[in-house]
């Protein structure tokens, strides 16, 4: 397999670590930052978590719909809606209260590993070297999906090589929508990532049962819409590549576009000149 290529807005690296590495290691959280104030709080969250429990019943409902016969562009009828394994390696770098890992654990919806232990599915992993596609699908329906738990800024401490699978992928360009990192490119977290697996793997009920754990959770499939969507008609991890390098490239071009704009401008939209006001009062 060849090394997907980087390409323009793909993160930023550190010390001796690959852009390629770090762009892709899009399975794990960073906990420190403030969530924005547009989004919910952790005590928003914590009050909201009782009414999710009580309203599981109508999430099930959720994924029962797609067996009817509903359908949407990020989903069709034939969509997978039986559960399929779930896992995932918490090596404990993260606040409880933010960790969306240890959330789904406590809704009966993830399992953790152990170091060691083998995981037969596809696990999400920045050491990986093929992009995930929807070539994988018949893998994650049969042996489900796994993401490593941990932090952005301590990955140098994750024994990556006694967290193996025959199946390790990378996910494509995302922009993450939880309270830690909203809007920024590839750094998902744990939900935000096997969502991600799900949707691209045409398992779209799957990924919507583990976000409606979250009340900021239909906002990645919203923010994302027309990434998943793209990723979904691809056949191969590289078309899957082609059309990320696609996206990060007409990313770039807009945001030259808008650096031009303001540099004509004289230094930003303040400069645009105003038509003079008129002196004389308008009659009615």
């Amino acid at each position: 397999m060849v090394r997907p290529r980087g390409g323009p807005g793909r993160g930023r690296g550190r010390g001796r670590r690959s852009r390629w590495d770090d762009a892709h290691a899009v399975n794990v959280l960073v906990e420190y930052p403030e969530p924005p104030e547009s989004l919910c709080t952790d005590e928003e969250e914590e009050e909201e978590e009782e009414e999710e429990e009580s309203s599981d019943e109508g999430s099930e409902d959720q994924v029962d719909e797609s067996e009817d016969g509903s359908e949407d562009d990020l989903g069709s009828a034939t969509d997978l809606s039986t559960p399929v394994p779930v896992a995932m390696w918490d090596f404990q770098h993260c606040d409880p209260r933010r960790c969306s890992g240890k959330k789904l654990a406590r809704h009966g919806l993830i399992k953790e590993m152990r170091v060691n232990q083998k995981f037969r599915g596809i696990v999400l992993t920045p050491h990986a070297t093929q992009v995930l596609s929807p070539a994988d699908a018949p893998i994650l329906r049969e042996y489900g999906v796994a993401v490593v738990e941990c932090s952005w800024a301590r990955l140098d401490e994750i024994p990556f090589g006694k967290i193996k699978s025959p199946h390790e992928r990378l996910l494509p360009r995302l922009m993450a929508t939880n309270p830690v990192n909203y809007g920024k490119p590839f750094k998902l977290n744990c939900v935000e990532a096997l969502a991600a697996a799900f949707y691209i793997c045409q398992a779209k009920p799957l990924g919507d049962q583990l976000l409606s754990k979250f009340a900021w959770g239909s906002n990645f499939p919203a923010l994302n819409h027309s990434f998943l969507a793209r990723y979904r008609e691809c056949r191969s991890s590289q078309e899957v590549t082609q059309a990320a390098d696609q996206f990060a490239q007409e990313e770039e071009e807009e945001r030259l576009e808008r650096q031009f704009a303001k540099t004509e401008l004289g230094g930003g939209y303040d400069a645009i000149p105003l038509p003079p006001a008129s002196s004389d009062e308008d009659g009615e």
